[in-house]
């Protein structure tokens, strides 16, 4: 069973073919990082207009990758057109959803929606390089918590099936990614901010400060990171300065680098440890592009064999958006028979 993904909800331009669910034949992914690094931060109209200029020739390039359209005048050797069509950027994912449904007409397959976030959490699932190994039995990966950390979210959820996954923890202000992307733009680092941040951390001294763990009410599972960039500005430019002031004088930006990335590890675990201690369960999926933090993913291990947890994480080259994951569950979704009408619609929330 061959499933072509498409992934269009941010900033990645992504298209796969997989096979069974596991087996990736392409994987092609285009990222839009120069076209947004002078802004700081994505600009949702520019993304858009991207994906348009680039979504047909990834999707012939990812079936000519695949070797599945060996005759460019007949449909190729696809079962189905997944897309991810929530949550996201409206205008991005309308550029997705409306190439999927098109080829879902034009080669008369099914069409799947997929959620971007229950995506990621599947990714943990996928290899990126051979050798492709089948998926272990559902009833070995669930139930279990699943820390989904990215530019746009940071959220738990209990995770009961590959499409069952309940909200239990979410930021009340910026996700993580994005408070990466502003502390590097404090710190007058390049975008994007989290590899930025990581290479200045490995660098420095990560006791040098002590930023603050923002960890609300005792028990809360949510999550805040505006209080970390407020002081790591303070820190680095005074209380009273501009954001465009220059750096103290005296300032190590890989110590600040290093103490920032500790400090939000240190509350990304410590609210993992409080969502598995609530729900009595010593699984743990680890998703989004922050996953690819390797900090992050050494502390998360010490955590497990410590505590003895089986935590799963994605290969670093399916942490980030791409279509891989949205073929992949997009082909566990068609064996169970779920497919979408073409009325389906793109939405910016998640799923309930």
């Amino acid at each position: 069973m061959r499933v072509l993904g498409i992934e269009t909800t941010c900033d990645e331009t992504g298209v796969a073919i997989v096979e069974d669910g596991y087996r990736l034949l392409s994987n092609c992914v285009l990222s839009q990082v120069p076209l947004h690094e002078r802004f700081g931060g994505v600009v949702p109209e520019i993304a858009s207009r991207a994906h348009v200029e680039v979504i047909t020739r990834l999707i012939e390039r990812a079936l000519n990758d695949a070797g599945c359209w060996e005759n460019p005048d007949a449909a190729p050797d696809i079962d189905a057109i997944a897309v991810a069509h929530r949550p996201g950027l409206i205008g991005a994912l309308l550029v997705g959803l409306s190439a999927a449904k098109s080829l879902s007409l034009a080669w008369g397959i099914p069409l799947i929606g997929v959620d971007h976030i229950q995506a990621h959490i599947y990714a943990a699932w996928m290899k990126s390089q051979e050798p492709f190994v089948p998926l272990p039995e559902i009833e070995n990966a669930f139930p279990a918590i699943a820390l989904v950390v990215s530019g746009g979210h940071t959220s738990l959820y209990r995770s009961d099936h590959w499409t069952s996954h309940r909200l239990i923890g979410t930021t009340q202000d910026d996700a993580v990614g994005e408070a990466f992307d502003k502390a590097a733009a404090i710190l007058e680092l390049e975008y994007p901010g989290g590899p930025a941040i990581s290479r200045e951390a490995e660098k420095g001294n990560r006791k040098a400060i002590r930023f603050p763990r923002t960890l609300l009410e005792p028990g809360s599972l949510d999550f805040s990171f505006s209080g970390i960039k407020t002081s790591v500005l303070y820190h680095v430019k005074g209380q009273d300065c501009r954001r465009d002031a220059p750096l103290r004088e005296g300032i190590s930006v890989p110590d600040v680098a290093a103490s920032f990335e500790t400090a939000v590890v240190d509350v990304l675990i410590e609210k993992l440890r409080r969502a598995l201690g609530r729900e009595n369960l010593n699984r743990a999926i680890l998703g989004g592009g922050v996953a690819a933090n390797r900090y992050l993913r050494s502390r998360l291990t010490e955590l497990a064999e410590k505590e003895g947890l089986d935590i799963r994480f994605p290969d670093l080259a399916l942490c980030t958006d791409n279509g891989a994951m949205i073929a992949g569950l997009g082909s566990m979704l068609l064996a169970a028979g779920e497919v979408q009408e073409l009325s389906l619609d793109a939405s910016s929330m998640a799923s309930d």
